[in-house]
């Protein structure tokens, strides 16, 4: 089995080391004897949405995340196909914000996104930063609790068929009002955290894993890893008292 993963603009989303999310990916892959291969995808390179089946996007500032709307608009319908073929995406702060409508900074031309999340960002007066602890909503996916880092001051609303990732347990979450994280819509993620998320809650990355792989070759099953460090350091982040 081989998965190809499509790392989205890494020389200008890449905060808060968000890398470190498709180094876990592609680890856990190879761990595995799964063969993993990542490609880069910078401005003006072109994507075919047949063959990724694993599509990161990170975080930046603002000037970064003006230059990556922009390029996302030119792959707007490739990346929507590759969104209704079940590829699966995993977006974090800007980029999450990037994959809904728009998102609003204070000043500014709003920033139009790419309306896979049926969702929209708009700029807040507070900045949201800390470590936070998410209660998984996802039906059928044996998850129980995420943790990660946030900082922000965008607060993200969802709509439709675009469901929330989590509810905050610890921390603000998408807007700090209504205590949902993130959200999902087939087999697209976005959250707020950071920190790196993967590497901090690896049975969240083999979900990931095993819906690229069910995407390409139908039901699987995966093996299992030595992941006693893994699950305490992630147990210890729950517990810890803030």
């Amino acid at each position: 089995m081989k998965l190809h993963i499509a790392h989205l603009y890494p020389e200008l989303l890449n905060i808060y080391g968000d890398k470190g999310n498709v180094t876990a990916f592609l680890k856990r892959c190879l761990w595995r004897d799964i063969q993993a291969e990542i490609t880069e995808i910078n401005p003006g390179d072109q994507i075919d949405p047949e063959l990724y089946d694993f599509y990161f996007i990170g975080g930046g500032q603002d000037a970064q995340q003006i230059a990556v709307a922009d390029e996302l608009q030119i792959q707007k319908e490739t990346l929507h196909q590759a969104a209704n073929n079940g590829a699966v995406f995993l977006a974090i702060c800007g980029g999450y914000q990037l994959l809904g409508h728009y998102y609003k900074p204070h000043n500014g031309d709003k920033l139009a996104g790419i309306s896979i999340l049926d969702a929209y960002t708009v700029a807040g007066n507070t900045r949201y930063i800390g470590n936070v602890t998410v209660n998984i909503n996802i039906p059928h996916s044996n998850l129980n609790t995420l943790v990660g880092f946030e900082n922000h001051s965008g607060l993200t609303y969802l709509q439709g068929d675009t469901k929330p990732l989590g509810t905050v347990k610890v921390g603000n979450g998408n807007n700090g009002s209504d205590k949902t994280e993130g959200a999902v819509y087939k087999n697209v993620f976005g959250t707020y955290l950071h920190g790196s998320l993967l590497p901090k809650n690896p049975h969240f990355t083999d979900y990931l894993i095993k819906l690229a792989l069910e995407k390409k070759y139908g039901k699987i099953q995966l093996s299992e890893l030595p992941d006693d460090i893994e699950l305490l350091a992630h147990k210890n982040a729950v517990n810890k008292k803030y």
